[in-house]
């Protein structure tokens, strides 16, 4: 009767343990994650790497958030962080991160400024005569219009040319620093190859003078705001240049390449 009350155990000795009993995984705790599934990303380096990590984009983010502020600062109106800053934030935004527009501009440009240029051409005969305005602005806004990808060129070269000119030169056509010169130079070439390109001087003419001026005229106000403008354009003409051989040579073997 007790071998039938001790159960299966009964059935072995005493320093036997029964063959059905379940014997527990020797497996470490700590080397099963508690979700059972493996580490993965940053989470799966040791500690050490994980600290590198998370300075590394710390460093980041306080170089994105300095650079943002940055630029920030430039584009918006004058301030007192400005004032005392200046030096430092343009120090840091030029000319890698230059900025050509402002933040809360008061007053957009409401104005279309045309470039014109008119020659002196010497004749065969000995004489001169003086061609009418061409309108390169003009020339540029035909060729962009409907032209799906229209190049820098026709955008940007003549606008920004004489952007240039204006903001080193005087009311009175002086250039002032010493960046006035380099602008002059820059128009000059520009409209001695439109001419050029143009053929102004005709088969046996000479290109001797060419002189530039702007036409400015004000952009019509919505009806709404009931502001009047005048409709009249005003005209910034500057002095004739002399064109001399070597700038007429150069030009057209620039157009004989291009062709």
């Amino acid at each position: 009767m007790d071998g039938y009350d001790a159960g299966s155990a009964a059935r072995h000795g005493p320093d036997e343990e029964p063959r059905d009993a379940v014997v527990p995984s020797a497996v470490e705790p700590s080397s099963v994650p508690p979700s059972g599934e493996p580490r993965t990303g940053v989470a799966a380096l040791s500690l050490r790497y994980q600290i590198g990590a998370a300075l590394a984009l710390a460093v980041v983010a306080i170089a994105v958030c300095v650079h943002i502020g940055m630029v920030f600062l430039h584009v918006a109106p004058p301030n007192t962080v400005t004032k005392q800053h200046g030096k430092a934030i343009d120090d840091w935004i030029y000319p890698e991160f230059e900025q050509n527009w402002k933040l809360f501009a008061p007053n957009p440009l409401q104005q279309n400024i045309a470039v014109q240029v008119r020659a002196q051409v010497g004749t065969a005969d000995g004489g001169r005569r003086t061609t009418g305005w061409y309108d390169l602005s003009a020339q540029d806004g035909r060729a962009i219009d409907g032209n799906l990808l229209p190049s820098h060129t026709q955008q940007n070269e003549l606008r920004r040319a004489w952007d240039f000119f204006v903001a080193t030169h005087d009311a009175e056509n002086r250039p002032v620093g010493l960046r006035g010169a380099l602008s002059e130079t820059y128009v000059r070439r520009i409209v001695e190859l439109r001419l050029d390109r143009a053929n102004a001087a005709g088969e046996s003419g000479v290109l001797e003078r060419v002189q530039v001026r702007s036409r400015t005229t004000n952009v019509d106000p919505p009806k709404w705001s009931g502001e009047q403008v005048s409709d009249k354009p005003t005209y910034r003409v500057l002095p004739w240049w002399s064109v001399t051989a070597d700038a007429t040579d150069t030009a057209g073997a620039q157009e004989g390449s291009a062709r």
